[in-house]
């Protein structure tokens, strides 16, 4: 093997664990592979990073709740024609096969019939260096990602990878993350409160016009609207007693007739 050369052993590709290799550095830029053309193997937790190999570990609380709160409120809000997925390989260079911990990329295929690129890329940090966060986002922008974001799970933080700064650039709480893939406009907050999670999520949905929500709002509807007749009714009888009442008080102060003479008695 060439010096020059780095050796990249993917272990469990297959059954042979043939060596692959990462194209020489300084070389002429070559087309970059399609998003779907492995060199990390899959359902493994080894990804390629510049060449190298890494190991996406496990976590712990709350780095690990982080990761189902982001999916929680990130999939609620994705729109018509996009699709949410975590921990989705994506081949961003020839020495590069990594996945983010949540992505969205469009529905529909390329012209090949394969997947295209995401558009928006989540990376959660706890205990990890933002070193290599920082490497895959500036790798995924310029493989075409048009946003990528890094939750920061200690600080409570949201960062979104800027072009012009080419780094992280921090996000208001009081921001929301406005996109196309998006049905609403994510709020920043909801991504860090679960208090605020569920709201964002009932109205994401409620957005979106899920079946079961407008049947059980329209069901919400028709309660109310009987309830208003009913409680209408109950008034208008209760109004007709109370005018009937006061007719009969009426003729009970009446004058008194004499029964003999059919007048009225003198006093």
């Amino acid at each position: 093997m060439r010096k020059r050369d780095r050796a990249l052993v993917g272990p469990g590709a297959d059954a042979s664990g043939r060596t692959r290799h990462a194209p020489p550095r300084g070389g002429a830029r070559q087309r970059a592979p399609h998003v779907d053309d492995r060199l990390a193997p899959p359902e493994t937790r080894v990804e390629y990073l510049d060449g190298a190999e890494i190991f996406a570990a496990p976590a712990d609380p709350p780095h690990a709740t982080q990761h189902f709160d982001l999916t929680y409120v990130l999939g609620a809000h994705v729109a018509k024609g996009y699709r949410g997925a975590v921990d989705m390989l994506t081949r961003v260079d020839e020495g590069s096969d990594y996945a983010p911990d949540a992505s969205v990329f469009p529905v529909k295929p390329d012209r090949g019939g394969r997947r295209r690129l995401e558009e928006l890329a989540f990376e959660v940090c706890d205990k990890q260096a933002l070193t290599v966060p920082t490497s895959k986002a500036r790798r995924l922008i310029d493989r075409g990602v048009r946003r990528v974001f890094c939750i920061l799970v200690k600080q409570r933080r949201v960062l979104e990878w800027s072009r012009a700064m080419d780094g992280w650039q921090p996000l208001p709480k009081d921001a929301v993350i406005d996109d196309p893939c998006l049905v609403r406009p994510l709020p920043i907050q909801a991504l860090l409160d679960t208090a605020s999670s569920d709201d964002a999520v009932a109205r994401a949905l409620l957005d979106k016009g899920v079946p079961a929500l407008q049947a059980a709002l329209a069901e919400g509807e028709a309660r109310g609207a009987a309830l208003g007749e009913a409680l209408g009714e109950a008034r208008g009888a209760r109004r007709a007693q109370d005018g009937a009442g006061g007719h009969h008080h009426r003729a009970a102060v009446a004058p008194d007739r004499d029964p003999g003479r059919g007048g009225a008695r003198d006093h």
